[in-house]
């Protein structure tokens, strides 16, 4: 026998998910392998007629106080930690009657889905697994001798290694299990960990970890020279995660990245009115609503019809063949919606290089939750931005009053602005971004930059002046200057909408009254970086 290669005698197998679990134990005792097992695990295995020891039988102990005490025993854990070629663990073992344990086959209790799933406080504690992860953990520890599986697909390639090698596993094999185990019991840590913060309240606790599960491994990251993965959390938030890809090739990093920062915008507006949302590189180039899916499309192309080339388009509500008909026109990378209907799936069929994803709802956008950024050393963890504004939370500062359409427009703009690229500024009118100007280091610059772009739009539609002509302008943080807010006049602002707090308001106020601008605080900023 090579000293790579162990012999699997003894399984112990505990699973709260028995999918798989009675075809795999019948293939183990097939392979004249000794099962011993716990609770509705023994049962099932059992009640199928397949020869099972009960793990109360091995520790001469029942299970008690309602299954939490089992397999927390010197003589399970001693089979699972004894190492094979040690003279002195072969001797404990021998003299204590401790059985010795190869394959482990655990899944741990649903933890995840019973927070899911709405469970109480009560019932998410006692979906907290203790012996599994105990049990993963010892095994993983002595991969020298012992298999650990965490998932059914782990325990199918156990049984190929185990076919391949008459009966035996093999050290790489064992290796890369014991890895995935570490990061199965880490995630799952993590999981209870952040959701018993959130229940006390603490968004920054002293040790904080995040784990997800491997949802994609990607071509490349940003770069080709970037690997990357697209991993599951544990929050299921409506969204580019979980989302049902229908067809299209597969997603790429910037795929996911861009279809998750337009996705994130469309929840701003809800789905009572058809919006469309184009982005290019995680910002807007044009956002729309109308009377039709449709018409939203073509008012929100419109915007930057260039920069639309190879966009993302997202949708509030369902689409349909129409808007699909007019998305097809222009080269599109991703489609994301809640849903589509038979018609608009038969015709972007036809297009079998756009990726088509249906979310079934939207983000909710004040949902609570946190965003990671790496930095050298360590990482930044904040709250997600989950501030909303309405309307009537707006305080007109200028001797104008605003129009009611102007005040439409506003709330618009800055729901738009809020996932732009600081510096932001975006013109809005009647319901559609007209100009956008994202990810300058000067306020000023955003403001020209959305005014260019509003007169290219215009000559490319043929229109007689640019769309911002009595338009709305938001900006994500405050003016420090009247400088920006006479260039937004400039462009044809009328209206202002912007956070304040600037030690220079009073300047800024008295410019916008200077120049017959209405214009409102929200006391909130949205820097994006």
């Amino acid at each position: 026998m090579s000293p790579l290669l162990s012999p699997v005698k003894t399984a112990l197998i505990s699973v709260s998910d028995k999918t798989h679990l009675l075809a795999q134990a019948r293939v183990l005792a097939k392979n004249g392998v000794r099962l011993i097992s716990t609770g509705g695990t023994f049962r099932a295995i059992k009640d199928a007629g397949i020869a099972v020891t009960e793990v109360s039988a091995i520790t001469g102990f029942p299970e008690m106080m309602d299954g939490r005490v089992k397999t927390l025993h010197p003589l399970i854990h001693g089979g699972l930690l004894a190492e094979r070629d040690s003279d002195a663990h072969l001797k404990a073992m021998a003299e204590h009657d401790i059985p010795q344990i190869d394959l482990l086959i655990v899944n741990l209790y649903p933890f995840a889905q019973t927070l899911a799933a709405g469970g109480s406080y009560g019932e998410c504690v006692e979906n907290i697994d203790i012996g599994g992860p105990a049990m993963i953990r010892a095994a993983a520890k002595n991969h020298k001798h012992v298999a650990v599986c965490v998932e059914a697909g782990d325990v199918d390639a156990v049984l190929a290694d185990m076919e391949k090698h008459n009966g035996q596993t093999s050290y790489v094999l064992r290796q890369k299990l014991a890895a995935k185990a570490y990061g199965r019991t880490a995630q799952y840590d993590a999981q209870i960990s952040n959701w018993f913060a959130g229940q006390i309240g603490d968004d920054m606790p002293d040790f904080f970890a995040h784990g997800g599960q491997l949802k994609q491994t990607l071509r490349y990251g940003e770069n080709p020279h970037q690997s990357a993965g697209f991993y599951a959390d544990a929050s299921q938030r409506l969204g580019v995660g979980t989302a049902r890809q229908v067809q299209g090739k597969e997603l790429s990093y910037n795929n996911i990245n861009d279809t998750d920062a337009a996705f994130e915008l469309l929840a701003e507006f809800g789905t009572e009115k058809p919006h469309v949302a184009i982005i290019k590189h995680a910002n807007p180039c044009g956002v729309a609503t109308g009377d039709s899916l449709l018409g939203a499309y073509q008012k929100a192309l419109a915007c930057d019809p260039v920069s639309a080339f190879g966009g993302i388009i997202a949708l509030n509500q369902t689409l349909d063949h129409a808007t699909a008909a007019a998305i097809i026109k222009t080269f599109t990378e991703v489609i994301i919606a809640p849903d589509a209907d038979t018609d608009a799936l038969n015709l972007l069929a036809k297009k079998k290089n756009i990726r088509v994803l249906l979310s079934g709802g939207l983000p909710d956008p004040t949902q609570s939750g946190f965003t990671l950024r790496g930095v050298a050393g360590g990482f930044l963890k904040q709250t997600r931005d989950n501030g909303c504004l309405s309307m009537d939370e707006l305080k007109i500062v200028t001797t104008r009053q605003p129009s009611e359409r102007e005040l439409a427009d506003m709330v618009f703009a800055w729901r738009v602005a809020k996932h732009v690229k600081s510096n932001a500024i975006v013109y809005v009118k009647n319901g559609a971004t007209v100009g956008i100007g994202a990810g300058q280091m000067s306020r000023i610059d955003s403001a020209r930059i959305a005014a260019s772009k509003a007169k290219d739009a215009q000559k490319a539609a043929g229109w007689d002046a640019p769309q911002t002509e009595g338009c709305v302008c938001a900006s994500d943080a405050f003016f420090p200057f009247a400088d920006g807010l006479l260039q937004a006049a400039e462009a044809g602002a009328v209206a202002i909408i912007q956070p304040g707090g600037s030690i220079r308001d009073d300047e800024v106020i008295a410019a916008a009254d200077k120049a017959g601008l209405a214009m409102a605080f929200t006391g909130m900023r949205h820097f994006r970086h």
